[in-house]
């Protein structure tokens, strides 16, 4: 009788879809309270850049003939994108960013997977480079919003802050549109956790640094910590699913906690540096996963067997 044997391969029954649609399940607090806080416009634009997203990849693979397949990703990166801009931000910027986000960063460098960086940070960093003066024009939350400093903004230069930690935590502070609430990003990315759908290590080690760091410059910590948009970027940006080990965990966090830090202490023009931090170790990843190697079964074994 023959036998059959299985590959030594750790299998789950966990797919890409299920855990981007987990992803999208678990944005949906932070999107309702977007749109509680700034308005239906929030709304609006979120709406357009998901569905901006999910066209432009539908059309990348009919026209180059490759197979259409809806695997919720295209969605989580409309929802990030609208989370990393301002309520005040036009229709036709949000759009521009969104295609810019799924053609050229994530479609060009072989979909989902092979991209070399954050789609929905690529998207904002764009916005911020050819329509600047809106990326950085923060309203207050409520009916009548006005353009006012960010927290973050007055910390930097010294300012009395005119919000409490409550605020900070709730979310009744200017800012992007899904940043501003660490409550609901929070319960989003507890949701993540209990299904499993990734590993917490990477964002404690990065809001540690940054918070320890900025810290020593004279921040408060809890400034620090819900005053921007460290909860939305390490919850959900930072947190790579092709990362290989504990190790460069570990490494990923830290250096961009980092370099956030010293962006948030030292930049002239930039009081947030989150998405700087975050896309520096996505450029750097190959040179990182290079100095911090898996094991490679059976090595070991072998040279004591060659002794």
């Amino acid at each position: 009788m023959s036998k059959t044997y299985l590959n030594p391969h750790i299998r789950t029954p966990k797919t890409t879809k299920i855990i981007m649609r987990d992803v999208c399940v678990s944005l949906l607090p932070a999107f309702i309270g977007a749109v509680y806080f700034f308005g239906v416009g929030a709304f609006f634009l979120t709406l357009a850049c998901v569905a901006t997203c999910v066209l432009s990849e539908y059309l990348w693979q009919r026209l180059n003939h490759i197979p259409v397949a809806f695997d919720y990703s295209a969605v989580v990166t409309g929802m990030l994108l609208a989370f990393n801009l301002t309520s005040n931000t036009p229709v036709w910027v949000a759009v521009l960013a969104s295609a810019f986000s799924i053609i050229v960063v994530k479609q060009c460098f072989g979909g989902i997977g092979s991209n070399f960086a954050n789609p929905a940070l690529m998207g904002r960093l764009f916005v911020m480079v050819v329509y600047p003066a809106k990326i950085m024009s923060y309203v207050t939350p409520g009916p009548d919003a006005v353009s006012t400093a960010t927290v973050l903004s007055m910390a930097k230069h010294g300012e009395e802050i005119t919000y409490s930690i409550w605020d900070m935590f709730i979310g009744r502070i200017p800012g992007a549109l899904g940043e501003t609430s660490a409550f609901l990003l929070l319960l989003g990315f507890a949701f993540l956790i209990i299904r499993k759908d990734l590993d917490w290590l990477i964002t404690a080690v990065f809001a540690a640094v940054v918070v320890a760091v900025t810290s020593i410059a004279g921040y408060n910590p809890l400034v620090s910590l819900l005053g921007g948009g460290l909860i939305l970027g390490g919850c959900y940006m930072l947190t790579d699913y092709t990362l290989s080990s504990s190790r460069s965990k570990v490494i990923f966090g830290a250096a961009a906690g980092l370099v956030t830090a010293l962006i948030r202490i030292f930049s002239p023009t930039y009081p947030e540096g989150v998405c700087f931090g975050i896309l520096t170790v996505n450029v750097l990843s190959y040179f990182i996963e290079l100095f911090v190697k898996p094991h490679i079964y059976g090595v070991a074994q072998k040279k004591k067997a060659e002794e």
